[in-house]
């Protein structure tokens, strides 16, 4: 079994894959959110990942927590609507739980991203259930603590999330406005924090391939 080092160049390369599956789902990031939201997910998460990935590749961070945390304030600053504040304490909040350190193990990642997603629940006043990113994110957690590391796992898991939220009423966010009529459409944030979790398993399974050729 190969052991994944998950240092900082890790982390630059996990937020590229991000940045590289918004850009291929953007159209359809915001096909969804035109049904239940302002129809501008898809641009708005493309516009502030590529900055971060901007950012990245400029500063180079030497610690994953400081990898995290630059993203997390550039999607702050460059993402509009709620996305950008969520998302953004997403990765700003675990990259203060991982801190200063050049690499850090699955466990220490699984527990810096529960982290992150409770500030993101705190922030929206959401709970899993609201149909929301939430939906994707509790269970790709989750699944992360069951397997002791997971990253396949964790992508299943997120993207089963995101696929519940079609029968669900919006009870937060701009798609609670619609009442009944949000019933029947896929939350787009939580399809695009399925995304990140897709991300994570493809570049753990590059990196593992490359280290075992």
């Amino acid at each position: 079994m190969v052991t994944v080092a998950l240092d900082a160049d890790f982390f630059r390369r996990w937020l590229s894959a991000v940045s590289a599956a918004v850009d291929r789902e953007a159209d359809r990031l915001t096909e969804l959110d035109s049904a239940i939201g302002d129809a501008d997910h898809g641009a708005n998460m493309r516009r502030g990942l590529t900055a971060a990935v901007a950012a990245l590749e400029e500063q180079a961070p030497s610690s994953p927590g400081a990898v995290l945390t630059l993203a997390g304030r550039r999607l702050i600053s460059t993402v509009g609507g709620a996305s950008g504040p969520l998302y953004g304490t997403l990765l700003r909040r675990a990259g203060k739980a991982l801190g200063d350190q050049e690499s850090v193990e699955p466990e220490q990642l699984r527990e810096a991203l529960r982290t992150g997603v409770e500030a993101v629940a705190q922030l929206g006043s959401a709970a899993r259930g609201d149909k929301t990113m939430l939906d994707a994110l509790y269970p790709a957690v989750e699944a992360l603590d069951d397997s002791g590391g997971g990253f396949e796992a964790a992508r299943r898991a997120a993207e089963e999330g995101a696929a519940a939220t079609v029968p669900m009423r919006a009870r937060r966010g701009r798609a609670s406005y619609l009442g009944e009529r949000s019933v029947g459409h896929q939350d787009p944030g939580a399809t695009s924090s399925a995304l990140f979790f897709a991300a994570l398993a493809e570049t753990a399974g590059t990196t593992s391939a490359g280290e075992s050729a």
